[in-house]
Order: C-alpha cells, then sequence, then structure tokens
C-alpha cells in the first residue's frame, strides 16, 4: 500500500489511556490517526470533509448517542466507512451496520490492526474521492 493509499482510522473513545495506547499502535501500523472523546466530537470529524476510510469506535460512553448511532450516522454522511466496534459489555449487536467487525476487550490492537487492514483493502472500500 503506497502513501497516497494511507488509510484514515478515527478512535471513538472516552478513556484516555485506551485511546492514547491505541492511537500510537495504529499510527505504528502505518495508519493516519484522528480521536474523539465522544460523538459530538465524533460528529464533527465525519461531518468535515477530512478523508475518514474507518471508524474505530467503542459502543459506550458519556452523552446522547452510543458507538452504534455513531456509526450509524456515519454511514448516513460516508456510505462507504467501514466500522470496527469495540466494546466491554456485551458480543449482541442489535444496532451494528453492514460490513462491520465487533471486538469484545479485553482486545488485542493486532487483532484491530489486521481488521482495519482486511476492511481496508481494494474493493472492500468505496472511494470515497469520486
Amino acid at each position: 500500500m503506497g502513501m497516497d493509499e494511507q488509510l484514515t482510522v478515527l478512535i471513538v473513545e472516552d478513556e484516555a489511556l485506551v485511546m492514547i495506547i491505541a492511537q500510537e499502535e495504529l499510527e505504528d501500523a502505518g495508519f493516519l490517526v484522528l480521536t474523539a472523546c465522544d460523538a459530538d466530537e465524533a460528529m464533527r470529524h465525519l461531518e468535515s470533509d477530512a478523508r475518514i476510510d474507518v471508524l474505530f469506535t467503542d459502543i459506550r460512553f458519556p452523552g446522547a448517542l452510543d458507538g452504534w448511532a455513531v456509526a450509524q450516522r456515519a454511514r448516513a454522511f460516508r456510505p462507504g466507512i467501514r466500522v470496527v466496534y469495540a466494546t466491554g459489555y456485551s458480543a449482541s449487536r442489535p444496532d451494528s451496520v453492514p460490513d462491520s467487525v465487533l471486538f469484545i476487550k479485553p482486545y488485542r490492537l493486532s487483532d484491530i490492526i489486521d481488521a482495519i487492514r482486511r476492511l481496508g483493502e481494494p474493493g472492500l472500500r468505496d472511494n470515497q474521492d469520486a
């Protein structure tokens, strides 16, 4: 994958330490990373013109929207966005969007990185630049 095809990942996570570790690991793996600590901040990124290929979101965080709702709204703004969910609570997927992946905490970041790479492979990703 060339630098011009570098994937951009938006991490939505309210636990600062978890977010910092995830951001560092994803950047070390070659991804560009944006971060949000709640749904409002996530939506500001998603409504902007920044390139975002993958949404990596926790399910539960403070505020009116949870990770399921953020992903649904993300798809409304960006139909081609890929979604990776992480939760410490339940393996059920009541509101997950199609073509998404769910990880139960504690997860290994290497597994998240592998999932993001798979989701970003050509043919699986809609071209958002078209």
